[in-house]
């Protein structure tokens, strides 16, 4: 029997409603514009105001840049494949989609990690803080965050493209993922997703016992204050991080350690993770925290005074 090899895919998307299609679309065009604008202005504050030049900030401005980026990597096929009647994607461009999905968990995981233990020193060695925290431990942390997550990608995908794909090649979603493609391996691809897991699992519940390690110290040192209000600040600083972390690790390891069927609810957690999160956390950081709040006034008073 003649083996034939895949040389696109096609991606089902959310509904085959025309109607509903272009709702989706003007849906998602607004909140992607959302997202390219709320995670823009973040960085333009951090770069731009002297007050958040601290190590918090700095991680803040990767992240922001990580979720623009990874918003970009799914919202422009997706609103493509809504106004239009192929709704295909090539092989090559279904393996680069999957490399840049990853690459971009896995860095946003590490630099969570990164902000997490930001925290941790503020809070618990506060004398010891700049020293610890300096420019070129950060950079160090935000170089290493990009190059795991660059690692992680290249593997799993490379992984993934060793195995055969002869059909069928619809994929229940609506981008190019690890669990939905792994559905139509033709092989025997036991040994690719033990690997792909194994490294997953590896950078999810590493990343996740560094956060919850520094989030447990930060706990411990806040109850041992006498002072309600040291108390509050603490846990009004950290709140904003642990919320975002919260969302990003509730949607994400449900998505990749659990099996894949091609449900209405891996869909839904897809969207959430990168369509909604993406816009969420600069909402997030922005309506919880004074410093950006402030530093968001001072731009605006800034500019009317050029206006005048």
């Amino acid at each position: 029997m003649e083996v034939r090899n895949v040389t696109e895919f096609v991606l089902l998307g959310l509904t085959s409603n025309p109607r509903i299609q272009v709702l989706l679309f003007i849906l998602f065009l607004v909140i992607y514009l959302l997202t390219l604008s709320g995670n823009l202005l973040m960085l333009l504050l951090i770069s731009s105001d002297a007050h958040l030049r601290t190590p918090m900030y700095f991680f803040l401005r990767y992240l922001s840049f990580m979720d623009a980026f990874y918003s970009s990597v799914i919202v422009p096929k997706l609103l493509s494949n809504l106004t239009s009647e192929r709704k295909t994607i090539s092989f090559l461009g279904c393996f680069i989609q999957i490399a840049l999905v990853i690459f971009s968990g896995a860095t946003e995981a590490c630099l969570l990690s990164a902000m997490a233990y930001d925290r941790f020193q503020a809070v618990c060695h506060p004398l010891l803080y700049v020293v610890t925290m300096n420019g070129k431990v950060c950079s160090g942390m935000v170089a290493v965050s990009g190059a795991i997550g660059m690692c992680v990608g290249l593997v799993n995908t490379l992984l993934l493209a060793q195995e055969n794909f002869c059909g069928p090649n619809v994929i229940h979603n609506f981008a190019c993922e690890l669990p939905p493609v792994l559905l139509l391996v033709c092989s025997d691809p036991h040994t690719t997703i033990a690997a792909i897991l194994t490294t997953l699992a590896t950078l999810g519940f590493g990343s996740l016992a560094l956060l919850l390690g520094s989030y447990s110290r930060i706990i411990k040192t806040a109850l041992g204050i006498n002072s309600a209000t040291g108390r509050s600040k603490i846990f009004s600083t950290c709140s904003s991080h642990f919320l975002v972390v919260t969302i990003f690790y509730g949607s994400g390891v449900f998505r990749y350690m659990t099996p894949a069927s091609g449900s209405a609810l891996e869909q839904v957690l897809s969207l959430q993770y990168s369509v909604v999160t993406p816009l969420l956390n600069p909402l997030i950081y922005s309506l919880k925290n004074k410093d950006v709040k402030a530093a968001l006034r001072r731009m605006l008073s800034r500019k009317s005074r050029l206006t005048l």
